[in-house]
């Protein structure tokens, strides 16, 4: 039978050339981002080779070759529409077998703006090491061995994954991209102050290991080389020859499956037992009755449900913690900051009807009056406050502890506390003034055309928001300039609380006429995406 990787090639740059046509926007943002990667990867090629002859430059290259291979890894499963070819099964019904297929998607796999600038990374890296005919000759080697590893990586992730990723449900993976880069970010700069005072030696040892892992282990085979170690060097290459050689048949084994055995996803066993959706189980049973407890529970239902709604929950969570106790256990954190965790939850108040998307039409249709739009604002502020107070708390008792300043608990409290009613009367009003819609496919969260909509709902809403809580500011300040003013700084904590409890409730009345005046209006803006 004829190779199928001329023609596997050929679709891949046919589906290239094609989504460009689609539109004068994605021709732009696609040769945006190529010539950003491309400046990026030769500014690194450059600076890696000017490595060459320094003390440290085994490590930068043995550990940014690691860290390139796990970019691999993981960005498929958290962009799995990035790639339509990362979709085996779309071949299912071709009379193909899973070897001739591995070679062909692994050819495709190379044309792109990722494999090129991996390329131009691991060139650098190569280079920083090698010395001498030999080390140039085995850096040749180490190059490409490396490439087709991260590919292969790449591809075996996501063929062992692909049920998962093409589904509904699975697709929930990519809330984790949120909470993985808020954290990444935050391990980054953490890990570069201190290097910054210690330098590059802490990471000797990583690196020694990393030099018998694929695909670093390609690259640190360039070293030996350039050392005269010729028989480190071959085991070195022999580890990343044999890493290839496994992802491969594991890519190959995954395949297989794909190819011959049902979806399990969507096959439901004879004997399974009907749900039971009569009544309240489970949790639902503590929330209160009514219409509040009803819009609770879908509120509640949508965090843990909706992909997008997931998302920004978590990485509100992730950021609200992340930047309070990572500058606390810097030294360089405030007290303060834990009001952090109070503002990003109290964002999710904005656009509240623009989360329901077009299944908003079926909560227009119960809301007849004020009393009633007033009944659905309550309910989805009090579900908001069931996670946001508990945590709230969570983080600011955690911050106090790690800055050992426990006398100043209650004022902390006490402006997160007003800071988060203020977000929530904001919120409430702003929902119903500037709507918005946010589509369900992709990873935008604003429709076309609507980027100026969300600009006003949430930063004039957070301004807002800030304005608000000046008095219970200016009252901090006060205590802090009097005499006996540390004294009585407890007061803020009750002070901060019903004020924040009284713009809440505010903020929903004022809301509330005007929410149920607008639905046309809403439900036409919330139904764009």
């Amino acid at each position: 039978m004829t190779s199928p990787t001329a023609t596997v090639v050929r679709l891949k740059l046919a589906l290239l050339r094609n989504g460009l046509r689609q539109s004068g926007g994605r021709r732009a943002a696609f040769a945006a981002s190529a010539v950003v990667a491309l400046l990026f990867a030769l500014s690194q090629l450059a600076g890696l080779i000017l490595l060459r002859g320094r003390p440290h430059a085994d490590v930068v290259a043995v550990i940014g070759t690691a860290v390139l291979a796990l970019g691999w890894a993981v960005l498929p499963l958290f962009f799995p529409t990035g790639d339509e070819t990362l979709d085996p099964t779309r071949l299912v019904l071709l009379p193909l077998h899973p070897r001739p297929l591995v070679r062909a998607l692994l050819a495709a796999s190379l044309v792109g703006i990722g494999p090129l600038f991996t390329l131009l990374v691991l060139t650098g890296c190569a280079l920083a090491l090698a010395h001498g005919p030999a080390g140039y000759a085995v850096a040749v080697a180490s190059v490409a061995l490396a490439l087709l590893v991260c590919v292969a990586l790449a591809r075996a992730v996501a063929a062992a994954n692909v049920r998962l990723l093409t589904s509904r449900r699975g697709r929930d993976l990519a809330v984790l991209s949120g909470l993985v880069i808020a954290i990444g970010a935050q391990l980054v700069n953490f890990g570069a102050q201190r290097l910054g005072s210690a330098g590059l030696e802490p990471l000797r040892p990583a690196a020694d290991v990393l030099t018998w892992v694929p695909p670093a282990s390609a690259i640190g085979a360039v070293r030996s080389a350039s050392e005269g170690a010729y028989g480190v060097a071959a085991g070195q290459l022999a580890v990343s020859l044999a890493g290839l050689a496994l992802l491969l048949a594991a890519w190959a084994r995954s395949l297989n499956r794909l190819m011959t055995a049902p979806d399990g996803s969507t096959l439901q066993p004879l004997d399974a037992p009907a749900r039971d959706r009569s009544g309240t189980a489970g949790p639902a049973r503590l929330l209160p009755g009514g219409r509040t407890g009803t819009v609770m529970e879908r509120s509640l239902r949508y965090i843990w449900r909706d992909p997008k709604t997931k998302a920004a929950w978590v990485t509100s969570l992730a950021i609200g913690l992340i930047v309070p106790v990572f500058n606390a256990v810097q030294g360089t954190g405030s007290i303060y900051f834990a009001c952090f965790a109070a503002g990003m939850l109290g964002i999710q108040m904005y656009n509240q009807f623009g989360q329901d998307t077009s299944a908003f039409w079926m909560v227009a249709m119960t809301v007849s009056s004020a009393r009633d739009a007033y009944a659905e604002l309550r309910g989805r502020a009090l579900a908001l406050l069931l996670v946001t107070l508990p945590y709230a708390v969570l983080v600011t008792v955690l911050t106090t502890s790690l800055l050992d300043a426990w006398a100043r608990l209650p004022e902390a409290l006490g402006l997160s506390f007003a800071l988060l009613g203020a977000m929530l009367a904001t919120g409430a009003w702003t929902s119903a003034r500037f709507p918005y819609s946010i589509p369900q496919e992709g990873h935008k969260n604003v429709a076309p055309g609507q980027a100026g909509l969300a600009w006003i709902a949430i930063f004039g809403g957070m301004v807002a928001a800030a304005l608000l809580c000046s008095p219970v500011i200016a009252l901090t300040l006060w205590l802090h300039v009097t005499a006996d003013g540390a004294a009585r700084a407890w007061l803020l904590l009750p002070a901060g609380t019903g004020y924040g409890a009284a713009l809440t409730l505010l903020g929903l009345r004022l809301a509330a006429p005007r929410t149920a005046a607008r639905l046309p209006e809403i439900l036409t803006a919330v139904s764009k995406g």
